[in-house]
């Protein structure tokens, strides 16, 4: 039984550590968890900053619904990191189930959204709780964007850029390879997922701030889509994302392509097994810790109706910051007040999109957003 409020599943990851660093910012207990305790003892003295004052404790814990179970009751929000979400997801959010506790994630696999909204959204609501998969930089700053777009009555379509600077994490580049291996992505059209065709390659893009133009890609179709399909003011929702680093860019179609190639006809456990190996080669460390000059976001989202447009920018730094920001935000959230809505939500749909702008900026990882409304 957890004898902290919080616990932070996946803690010695790169982005678990960042979460354990701004519940200690905010004064919250934790439990740093994860299966290797001797690697969470290492990562929480090396890399969380002020560790030294945080009340916290460490628990090794085995991949298992029964003992994270065990492990959340008494615990009253877990803050999960360990992917990919689609292979090891459901023991978690089924242990906060059984233990009564809030589940948040950091998840950015369209199919691991739908499964949540789908499977387990309608017992989470019956149990009062909050499945909030999926907050995180990529996903939630463009969500802040497009409410502020949706201020103004009268839109119903999205198109959304979501742009950073960095390298992947080893855990995301495997996500990506995973994702893609076994799931399609999917935009909505019509309150309707519609599949992005996977083989179109590269878009090009006009990015705010830039001459240049970027390179995106579907990403996995993102979040977005999965959170506006039930949204009355919101038919058609449209995502592409990317680095700055064009040549990065040009690489992951081409790694992508070959690992679903060489896996295509092997069994789920084989190819997951292949699939590891090629991501361990892509990306086998962990990334400098985040510079706010080199490691940039960008969100822009077009909004649009029959006789309306509003278009919202939002300029920022350290993505991995702004999530691990926003997770300890919406745990501490959670200790002191419910959520706007239980079952199956969003960030914004839980802690309200002017919250967590307030708490970004803040912390000065976003700027204040430019938006632009025309009548």
């Amino acid at each position: 039984m957890a004898a902290k409020p919080v616990v932070v599943y996946g803690a010695s990851g790169y982005t678990g550590r960042l979460i354990c660093e701004y519940l200690r910012e905010y004064n919250v207990p934790f439990v740093a968890a994860g299966r290797d305790e001797g690697k969470l003892d290492a990562s929480m003295r090396q890399n969380v900053a002020g560790i030294e004052t945080a009340d916290y404790e460490i628990v090794e814990v085995t991949h298992d619904t029964k003992e994270l179970t065990e492990l959340f009751r008494g615990a009253s929000v877990v803050c999960n990191t360990v992917g990919p979400f689609s292979v090891y997801g459901p023991e978690v959010v089924e242990a906060c189930l059984a233990a009564g506790t809030h589940y948040l994630d950091t998840t950015g696999e369209q199919d691991w959204m739908i499964t949540c909204d789908e499977k387990y959204g309608s017992d989470f609501a019956a149990a009062g709780l909050l499945l909030a998969p999926g907050i995180a930089q990529m996903y939630t700053t463009g969500e802040i964007a497009a409410e502020l777009c949706l201020e103004k009555p009268g839109l119903d379509t999205l198109d959304i850029a979501v742009f950073w600077g960095g390298s992947p994490t080893i855990a995301s580049t495997l996500t990506i390879l995973v994702n893609a291996a076994t799931s399609g992505a999917f935009r909505l059209e019509q309150n309707r997922y519609e599949p992005w065709d996977p083989s179109a390659g590269l878009y090009q893009l006009v990015l705010p701030g830039q001459h240049e133009l970027a390179l995106a890609l579907p990403w996995g179709g993102t979040s977005h889509p999965v959170w506006y399909r039930s949204d009355p003011r919101v038919a058609n929702v449209k995502v592409l994302g990317g680095v700055f680093n064009n040549a990065l860019m040009h690489g992951v179609p081409q790694i992508v392509a070959g690992a679903l190639e060489a896996t295509k006809d092997m069994n789920p456990e084989d190819r997951y097994a292949a699939l590891t190996a090629t991501a361990s080669q892509v990306m086998n460390q962990m990334p400098p810790r985040e510079n706010p000059r080199l490691n940039k976001s960008v969100d822009s989202v077009h909004a649009s109706g029959p006789l309306g447009r509003a278009h919202c920018v939002i300029y920022g730094n350290s993505n991995y910051k702004q999530t691990g920001l926003m997770q300890a935000y919406a745990a501490y959230h959670l200790l002191q007040r419910p959520p706007r809505r239980v079952g199956f939500a969003s960030a914004c749909q839980a802690f309200g999109h002017r919250e967590l702008l307030g708490v970004l900026t803040s912390f000065g990882l976003v700027r204040e957003p430019t938006v632009t409304v025309e009548s």
